[in-house]
Formats: C-alpha cells, sequence, structure tokens
C-alpha cells in the first residue's frame, strides 16, 4: 500500500493556510494572514505548497478542507475550490470542521474555540450542539475547562490529519459549517425593471 498523500487548506479565518501531509508527515506548509484576497492567493499557494514537497496536483490521494465555522466568504472560497479540485482530479475531498480539528489536537485537555467578531467564539460543548457565545457565556465556559483556540499552522496540520483518516470511507461532498447567518444581508431595494 502506497503512502497517502493529502492536501490540506483553510480560509474560514483572516488566513490563508495549506499542508501537506505524506503518510504521518507534513512535508509542506505555508500559512499568510490575510483578511481579503484569500480567494485570489489560495491557489497559487496550493501549487507553492505542493512544489516544496516535490509533488504536483496529479500525485495527490485526497483533499482536506476546512469547513469553518468562521467567516462566510473564506469558508466558501475553500469548500468551493476543494470541490472543483476533487471533481477535476477524481479523488475525494473531505471537509473537516474546526472543532474537529482542534479536538484532535487537544489531547483531552479543554474546549474547542473558534473565534468569531465583536468578542464572541463559537463554542461546541461535549453531546451539545454548537453555537455563537456571547462574552460573558465565554467568560462562563472558560470556568469549566480552558478555550483552546488554535494558530492557523496547526489547525490545517490536522485538518490534514484527519482528512487522511476519513478520505476511504467514501465521506461526504464537503459542506460549509454556518452556525449563524451571514452578516451581510440582501438589498431591500427592488430589483430594477428590464425594458424592452
Amino acid at each position: 500500500m502506497t503512502t497517502p498523500l493529502v492536501l490540506s487548506f483553510d480560509t474560514s479565518a483572516a488566513h490563508v493556510a495549506a499542508a501537506l501531509l505524506c503518510g504521518d508527515e507534513i512535508i509542506a506548509r505555508k500559512v499568510e494572514e490575510m483578511k481579503r484576497g484569500q480567494a485570489e492567493r489560495l491557489m497559487p499557494m496550493l501549487e507553492e505548497v505542493l512544489a516544496e514537497g516535490g509533488k504536483s496536483f496529479g500525485d495527490l490521494d485526497a483533499i482536506g478542507v476546512g469547513v469553518g465555522p468562521g467567516n462566510f466568504t473564506g469558508i466558501r472560497i475553500s469548500v468551493s475550490a476543494a470541490r472543483g479540485l476533487a471533481l477535476g482530479l477524481g479523488i475525494p475531498a473531505v471537509g473537516v470542521n474546526s472543532f474537529d480539528a482542534i479536538d484532535a489536537g487537544l489531547g483531552g485537555g479543554g474546549m474547542a474555540m473558534v473565534s468569531a467578531p465583536r468578542g464572541q467564539g463559537y463554542l461546541f460543548p461535549k453531546g451539545g450542539t454548537p453555537y455563537l457565545a456571547s462574552e460573558e457565556q465565554l467568560a462562563q465556559a472558560a470556568q469549566n475547562a480552558p478555550l483552546v483556540t488554535p494558530k492557523a499552522e496547526s489547525l490545517v496540520e490536522q485538518i490534514a490529519r484527519l482528512a487522511a483518516q476519513r478520505y476511504q470511507n467514501n465521506p461526504p461532498r464537503p459542506a460549509p459549517l454556518y452556525i449563524k447567518p451571514a452578516d451581510a444581508a440582501p438589498p431591500k431595494d427592488p430589483a430594477p425593471v428590464i425594458l424592452p
């Protein structure tokens, strides 16, 4: 059996992160902090990570992608790219939510927390449902267990490792994990009238 090669990436927060996992070893990784421009930067970064690892898209066995929660547009960018690459390459794409990725690196201690705007955070209590917590709710949760928010480097590495474990089990297509609606709303003005 050959050693699986998994390319993972994430744009669910103010970053673009990618990692290349070969077997148990991360052979290339790149992370750039950015609030905008992730759509333009993602594909060149993936090519750079593959080149650094001495591999090409055709060598991949699977793709791992961060599905959130987090930035609405950023999640759509990654999920769309993963689905397109998987379709074009004929390999599976595995969606990994940030809670699973954080939990995989915790070793049993603490509670996964994903930062959200305005001092809020996304929490997923064990056996519960993920929700958007206020500052007060975060403070209360932190009294029971330390809240753990990963750096982008460790998040994208854990996404790769979980994708490597899951890709052979016929995973569903990656889908965004949105816990709250997008902040942007459709315009309230009526649509323009098209004249003949």
